[in-house]
């Protein structure tokens, strides 16, 4: 299994990985494939990797110059020519400013829309290159944990993985912290021709709608896509529930994918099903779904047996009467559900039934670590501590839920929201929060450039608007709200602290600082006399850090 990452220094981005032997091409072949327009000399020059970002740009690499939000990339063009670029590649009026940059100018009309298309050529990954099976996985959520448990099955079937997800990228067990849920089509593609040279022949793939609409997996075809559900998220990238959903859906074209496993446990399902180009099978969690009877019909049924803290155990039928039972390490239904899922893609790639039943068997579960996916760390006295990336109504739903079934005492969440992303979801994760928790703890998470204050007023107000009584308390900074959360329960009782999971920084104000909820969390149990087990991950924090606790340290 691979181990866990080092947290990324701190202000610092995980590393863009290259293929270590890339392609030869040149300039001229690059200019008749796709420019229509040059300036400048290509004679002689070639290329050996190609970036959006002059940051990641490394000597012999073309420069992709975008307009922004705000600056158009082509501004940079001179820093990325010192940095050894041997080209730029932008539009019209990105080439009127790259033209002082003393390297050639290469013009296209749409260089966000073509740079999947572009890197593809560079590193030899299109649709008809030998590639990795490709595994990828939408929706809103469950798309992380799809991906790892398709990473460990495949494991336990001795196939070489690869992984790309919101948590980290795998590459035959080296394992980097991911930047994005899905990278940059530039860096899609280096990571994908990095993998191949390095034996890799299996990749699960975090797919996100923004990853669609910003073209950042062009260029690829999937052997397998797979649908999870589709719940309130991401409003302030798309208009409404309608746009968000349609976002979606060409990861279900054909020339997106080859085949395609839908889940029906969201109403979206459904329509996914209507509206796929592609043959598909479809999984369903009758206990979950939103229509039962719908899910019961599905081409594979997942049933949920027993859940306990260090896992859940669920049986798998096919319409052929075929059925395994096996076990997901990691609480709730809805985890169930995504083992279901990835077993389908699994089948549906080619894998033999027997092959995949001879391995659950024989480990006796499935063998897959989910990184900060209602993940306990805490020990077998005391309360359990679970840290969950969960940042949706949603989300905290379901795992508020799970939580609750194998809890004998109370359940308090620690939950924050993010600043600067979807706000219209902040009330209904207050409510949420509130309504499935006995004591609610607000606290911060990446407030990034908003007021954090006004982030912990608003989940708090949808809270106390669904739940007037409930027991609420607010504590900022979140080193010491996990403090006193861990104060506020004893033996018997669960703390779900949801928002952070696997992410081993902060954001505040554009900088980001080292940061483990996990570590702070093990922290403070120990702190309060509970006894905790050893890490599977490394401390970011150096030995010599002032304890969390430290009556000096000034709190907020």
């Amino acid at each position: 299994m691979p181990t866990e990452p080092v947290a990324a220094p701190a202000g610092n981005l995980p590393p863009v990985l290259r293929p270590e032997h890339p392609p030869v091409r040149t300039l001229d072949e690059l200019a008749r494939r796709f420019a229509r327009e040059v300036r400048g000399d290509l004679s002689g020059r070639t290329l050996s990797g190609i970036t959006l970002a002059t940051a990641d740009l490394r000597p012999g690499e073309a420069f992709v110059a975008i307009q922004g939000a705000n600056r158009h990339g082509a501004e940079f063009a001179r820093d990325a020519a010192e940095k050894g670029a041997v080209a730029i590649v932008t539009d019209a009026a990105g080439a009127d400013l790259a033209a002082d940059a003393g390297v050639p100018v290469l013009v296209v009309d749409h260089p966000r829309a073509m740079l999947g298309d572009l890197s593809a050529w560079v590193y030899g990954t299109g649709a008809g290159d030998d590639l990795p099976l490709l595994l990828g996985t939408t929706g809103t959520n469950g798309k992380t944990s799809v991906s790892h448990i398709l990473e460990g099955i495949l494991g336990q079937l001795g196939v070489v993985t690869g992984l790309s997800s919101t948590a980290e990228r795998h590459i035959a067990g080296q394992v980097i912290v991911s930047r994005l849920t899905t990278p940059e089509a530039s860096e899609f593609h280096a990571l994908l021709a990095l993998m191949r040279e390095r034996g890799v022949q299996a990749v699960a793939v975090e797919v996100s709608a923004q990853a669609l609409s910003r073209h950042r997996v062009d260029g690829i075809v999937f052997d397998i896509a797979a649908f999870t559900n589709l719940s309130h998220d991401h409003l302030d990238d798309y208009a409404d529930m309608r746009e968000y959903f349609e976002a979606k859906l060409p990861l279900f074209r054909a020339d997106r994918s080859r085949r395609a496993v839908i889940s029906l446990d969201s109403a979206a399902g459904r329509d996914v099903a209507a509206m796929c180009e592609v043959p598909f099978v479809t999984v369903g969690a009758p206990e979950i779904a939103a229509d039962p009877e719908e899910a019961a019909a599905a081409d594979w049924v997942v049933d949920i047996l027993e859940e306990r803290q260090t896992g859940t155990e669920f049986r798998l039928t096919a319409k052929d009467g075929r059925t395994l039972t096996s076990i997901v390490p990691t609480i709730g239904r809805h985890m169930a559900a995504n083992a279901g899922l990835a077993i389908a893609m699994i089948l549906e790639a080619g894998y033999e039934w027997d092959d995949l039943v001879a391995a659950l068997e024989r480990d006796g579960r499935i063998d897959a670590y989910l990184p900060g996916r209602t993940e306990r760390v805490s020990g077998d006295r005391g309360p359990a501590v679970f840290v969950d990336f969960g940042h949706s109504p949603d989300a905290f739903e379901k795992t508020l839920a799970a939580v609750r079934r194998v809890t004998p005492g109370k359940v308090l969440m620690l939950v924050g929201a993010d600043g600067d992303r979807d706000a219209t979801k902040r009330h209904d994760m207050g409510r949420t929060a509130a309504e499935g928790s006995d004591i609610l703890v607000i606290t911060d998470h990446h407030p990034r450039f908003e007021n954090p204050d006004s982030i912990r007023a608003t989940l708090i107000e949808g809270a106390r608007r669904a739940k007037p009584d409930a027991e609420i308390h607010e504590y900022s900074p979140p080193e010491r709200a996990i403090i006193e959360a861990v104060a506020l329960v004893g033996e018997g009782d669960a703390i779900l602290w949801a928002g952070p999971g696997h992410q081993d920084y902060r954001d505040v104000r554009g900088v980001r600082t080292p940061y483990s909820a996990r570590e702070l969390a093990r922290r403070a149990l120990r702190e309060a006399g509970w006894p905790v087990p050893e890490p599977h991950w490394p401390v970011p924090y150096p030995p010599h850090e002032t304890p969390l606790s430290d009556p000096t340290r000034e709190w907020r």
